[in-house]
């Protein structure tokens, strides 16, 4: 019985191929380009413009909607007590992430729900935004902004926040200079934990946000002592900040 060769001549003869035979050879094609295509969209830099693309959009966002008019035209009838303070609260984590001022922010809170609710609408506001924008820099952003942490400043600031992370933290948020979003996103591209940042953010916050709250409360009678102590508590600080950040500056430049 004839298979392969013919016994007559000894020829080899070879069969065609069969679709069988095509489809198995073929097959690991597109897996392979699907394998490419999934690493290139998972790559750190494919991660990190992602990153850039939500924070503009979430400007854009900002822009067009105004947040600032809660301070002109107040809450929305329609929520009231504890539940408009959570709906604030969240709105509040939203904005911080899309770079509203939260000097603003705080000063709606006061002006909205007065001091004590105010102040932990604002509270819990800056410590949802916070862990957003750390969670978003960390799954986004660390693997691609890592690497690039090779001069001696960003070597330093990187060994401090991830070896003294709630400390440094909370130095951070206790010094009225440092932008908020750069700390937030500053701590994600470090090694520190979530929960040293977090409690940092929340402790540290207290100030600063408890004298805006106060203000924007307290902004119908601007001379109360409760108003005047509390603009001298943001005043302060800023100005110290500003004659440390200005003394640093000069001795850098001395050197």
């Amino acid at each position: 019985m004839l298979d392969a060769t013919t016994r007559s001549g000894g020829t080899a003869t070879v069969r065609p191929p069969t679709a069988a035979t095509e489809l198995a050879l073929t097959a690991p094609l597109p897996v392979g380009l699907a394998a490419r295509c999934s690493r290139a969209l998972l790559s750190p830099w494919s991660r990190l413009s992602l990153l850039v693309a939500l924070l503009v959009g979430a400007g854009a966002t900002v822009l067009l909607f105004e947040p600032q008019r809660l301070l002109a035209d107040g809450w929305p009838p329609q929520l009231g007590g504890a539940a408009a303070a959570l709906v604030f609260a969240a709105a509040y984590g939203l904005c911080t992430v899309a770079f509203v001022p939260r000097p603003l922010l705080n000063l709606a809170a006061g002006a909205l729900f007065g001091t004590q609710l105010g102040l932990g609408a604002a509270l819990g506001g800056t410590v949802l935004g916070a862990g957003i924008s750390f969670t978003l820099g960390r799954i986004l952003g660390q693997d691609a902004l890592r690497p690039l942490l090779r001069g001696r400043w960003l070597k330093a600031a990187d060994g401090q926040l991830s070896r003294h992370g709630f400390r440094s933290m909370l130095a951070v948020r206790l010094f009225p200079g440092v932008p908020f979003a750069a700390a937030n996103y500053c701590a994600a591209v470090s090694r520190m934990g979530y929960v040293p940042f977090l409690l940092a953010t929340a402790l540290g916050s207290i100030p600063n946000t408890a004298a805006y709250v106060v203000a924007g409360a307290r902004a119908s009678t601007p001379t109360s002592p409760a108003f005047l102590i509390a603009m001298a508590a943001i005043a302060v600080p800023a100005l110290v900040g500003a004659a440390v950040a200005w003394r640093k500056r000069h001795h850098l430049r001395a050197r």
